[in-house]
């Protein structure tokens, strides 16, 4: 696979689109997985329909066979020369009961074994059960996410919005809204294909106005370590 057009976007746009990084049948077999694990736990999401699981991976183990498959794991050896593992995984899904519009932002967070007040970490929270905090900016800028589209996705079930070389500019303030949207894009996705960002990358997505479904499993690497005593959370290296 030959991503460096990919690679340049992603540095400087602060995001790339590939198409057909996994096939039909291995989007089913991500789809049953999920669909036949017991749903009863604090990381599954629902207001009626499931709209999100938190720490994918932990709570699905057998998922790592069929998301880390040869295509998407020639990609995140090609983006970079250091030694990058998953951090995060979050399934995400817009359902009719929870159909809400997401404001643009940056994503800040990440999610740690437990809190320890550590030099440069800041803004701690506690949800669902896992600590997050936002981490020194160098382990921001060295994070890429990989959305992986289990649906068709464009303007009208959701697609993200995203503002362009916005993650060169470091932390925004988005409480003053310093920032701009003339040069917007929508980020459309086919089933089976991925999206690359840059976390610090403005984003946001309208609601689903078609009611189609716009199921997307969210990964996030990195190749960083935390500062000592801190640990990922989920921390997983699929190499």
């Amino acid at each position: 696979m030959n991503c460096v057009k990919n690679k340049i976007e992603l540095e400087e746009k602060g995001y790339s689109i590939l198409n057909n990084l996994y096939s039909i049948e291995e989007i089913s077999e991500i789809l049953s997985c999920i669909k036949n694990v017991a749903q009863d736990r604090d990381s599954f999401m629902k207001t009626g329909d499931l709209y999100a699981i938190r720490q994918l991976i932990k709570n699905i183990p057998e998922l790592k066979t069929h998301l880390f498959n040869k295509k998407i794991t020639q990609l995140i050896s090609n983006l970079s020369q250091s030694e990058y593992f998953l951090t995060k995984a979050i399934y995400f899904d817009k359902p009719s009961t929870s159909n809400w519009f997401v404001p643009y932002h940056q994503d800040l967070s990440i999610s740690v074994e437990n809190k320890s007040e550590t030099e440069n970490y800041t803004n701690w929270t506690y949800k669902k059960g896992q600590y997050g905090v936002q981490p020194p900016i160098k382990i921001l800028q060295n994070t890429i996410t990989i959305r992986i589209h289990l649906d068709d996705t464009n303007k009208n079930n959701g697609a993200l919005k995203v503002i362009p070389k916005s993650h060169a500019r470091g932390i925004i303030n988005i409480a003053t809204k310093d920032y701009s949207t003339d040069n917007e894009d929508i980020c459309e996705v086919k089933k089976g294909g991925v999206m690359l960002m840059k976390p610090l990358l403005l984003h946001a997505s309208n609601r689903t106005t078609n009611n189609i479904q716009r199921r997307v499993i969210h990964l996030e690497f990195c190749d960083q370590e935390l500062a000592k005593p801190l640990k990922w959370l989920e921390y997983y290296n699929s190499n």
